[in-house]
């Protein structure tokens, strides 16, 4: 990991923007924060290797959004026990939280669909680049999407 991080921290601070974009814009952090809040937890507990460098950064995506739910978390606690609460601009940490269980929830019945997501939504990532990374069909992928989006979009509404 140490080799691959300094060759592809470009990429990963894209990667961190991307994912910012769809957050509030008075978000406390900024991209280069959130490129060392995923290497810190990558690199914390295990020893981890990758295949290539697109597992690494499919891998450092997911670790940015589980970073991002963690701090909506936190900031909806702290909205709970004040009596004002602020209105924002954006997504409401409380969509991030429910986006992020509905993620897990389709991960449950089809974790490939949702890591496909992950990928090209939140990692950036072409569909194109996804199904080479998943050594599947740039058609398949847009279909697994199309189903994805769908089936996102029922369980959030309920």
């Amino acid at each position: 990991m140490d080799d691959l991080t300094p060759e592809l921290y470009k990429e990963l601070r894209r990667i961190a923007s991307s994912h910012l974009r769809a957050e509030r814009p008075d978000h406390t952090l900024q991209p280069t924060a959130l490129v060392h809040e995923a290497y810190l937890k990558l690199s914390a507990g295990a020893e981890r290797t990758f295949t290539d460098q697109v597992h690494f950064l499919s891998t450092a995506s997911r670790v940015m959004r589980q970073v991002l739910v963690d701090y909506a978390r936190a900031r909806a606690s702290q909205k709970r026990s004040k009596v004002e609460i602020e209105n924002s601009k954006g997504v409401d940490p409380l969509d991030v939280i429910e986006l992020d269980s509905a993620l897990q929830a389709l991960a449950e019945e089809n974790e490939s669909i949702a890591r496909m997501v992950e990928m090209r939504f939140f990692g950036g990532m072409t569909a194109e680049e996804t199904a080479e990374a998943l050594q599947i069909s740039v058609h398949v992928v847009r279909h697994d999407l199309r189903y994805a989006q769908a089936w996102l979009k029922r369980k959030l509404a309920r």
